[in-house]
């Protein structure tokens, strides 16, 4: 039986991408209301944990076409189109925006730092995807939620008890079993997967400390533009001619987070946070399923058990947090999206904005 190529593969996967998850994105979102209007709590649960695992899909497969450009193209080039093909998308969604103000941000220099750290999660995982096997690069990810916590202290004043000190230093330990620093394996591209997620937890946390105040809007464009410009200055020196396929690649890259975020806010809308939250470990599944179909890798002894470790942490971090005065800010819980990389929209800060403009609506209706 002759070899199956790469490049057929990826075609396989492209065409079952716009046949499957754009489709099943598309009616999704067009049945959000029939969605949120389930009869009991355990349906609306249910429903959430649905359609938050049919988001985290299509954010892997947004992954897997990242790390199939990753093999051709710089990764400022890859950033820098998939935000620039996705900048009318979000555009065409804040254009409805009610409250008054502009685009000067109320907290200048938090605002600075949060952009700097998205623009370098950006990067950071986007080259970490294009070098590394994705499960591996998951894994890391996946210790922000600890790395939030521990920022929280800091930033937030959050009181963290023994429960989830010891969740954290289980899950850190779960991080050197993926990386097993006695081996010879470790390389940029691990550097770069573990700058990506403390860029996700520090853009997370200061969020979670200046979202209330800050308009929405300048937290939702102002990552993204910064990635438009920063690496459209890069560009001018990786830059390499794409033809209209991997270019259309890159256009659904932007199309699919655009999906992914859509579900994700019917998601938390439909069920409670504490069940939506744990469902992004959802994404190492598909992972190692595309990994192995698309690029063929195979997680590792070390990969596997480091990332139970680590997922295992982060899912008691959830549940302590979700549970009565455990904790005062709830800053894993509350972030709602997954590695902050200003290259889509922000869940979170999506909802809030959403739910200030309901209760202006009603304040004007009164």
């Amino acid at each position: 039986m002759p070899a199956v190529s790469a490049g057929t593969r990826m075609s396989a996967l492209i065409r079952l991408v716009c046949a499957f998850h754009l489709g099943g994105s598309a009616v999704s979102v067009s049945h959000s209301r029939n969605i949120l209007a389930g009869p009991t709590h355990m349906q609306n649960n249910t429903k959430g944990a649905l359609l938050a695992l049919l988001a985290f899909g299509i954010f892997s497969t947004h992954d897997v076409l990242v790390k199939y450009l990753g093999g051709s193209y710089s990764t400022f080039q890859i950033v820098f189109f998939s935000v620039l093909l996705g900048f009318p998308i979000a555009t065409l969604m804040l254009m409805n925006d009610r409250m008054d103000g502009n685009l000067r941000p109320r907290h200048p220099w938090w605002t600075a730092l949060r952009t700097i750290a998205s623009v370098t999660v950006a990067a950071s995982a986007f080259y970490a995807f294009s070098v590394l096997p994705m499960a591996q690069v998951y894994a890391i990810l996946f210790t922000s939620p600890l790395l939030i916590t521990l920022l929280a202290i800091p930033v937030l004043g959050e009181s963290v008890g023994i429960r989830r000190w010891m969740a954290v230093i289980v899950g850190l330990c779960g991080v050197l079993i993926v990386l097993n620093p006695a081996s010879s394996s470790f390389n940029i591209g691990h550097a770069a997967a573990l700058t990506a997620a403390f860029g996700s937890a520090l853009a997370s946390i200061i969020v979670r400390k200046i979202g209330h105040e800050e308009r929405s809007v300048v937290l939702l464009l102002y990552p993204m533009m910064a990635n438009v410009i920063l690496m459209g200055v890069l560009l001018a020196f990786v830059y390499k001619p794409m033809p209209i396929r991997d270019f259309g690649v890159a256009a659904l890259i932007a199309v699919m987070a655009f999906a992914a975020t859509l579900i994700i806010i019917a998601a938390y809308k439909a069920g409670e946070a504490v069940i939506v939250a744990p469902m992004q470990y959802s994404q190492i599944l598909w992972a190692t399923a595309y990994g192995f179909l698309f690029f063929d890798e195979r997680p590792s002894l070390n990969t596997a058990v480091g990332a139970s470790v680590i997922i295992a942490s982060g899912v008691y971090i959830v549940m302590r947090e979700g549970r009565g005065n455990t904790s005062e800010n709830r800053p894993v819980l509350r972030t709602r999206s997954r590695f902050d990389a200003g290259t889509y929209l922000r869940v979170g800060t999506l909802l809030r904005r959403q739910a200030a403009q309901e209760k202006a609506a009603e304040n004007t209706e009164a």
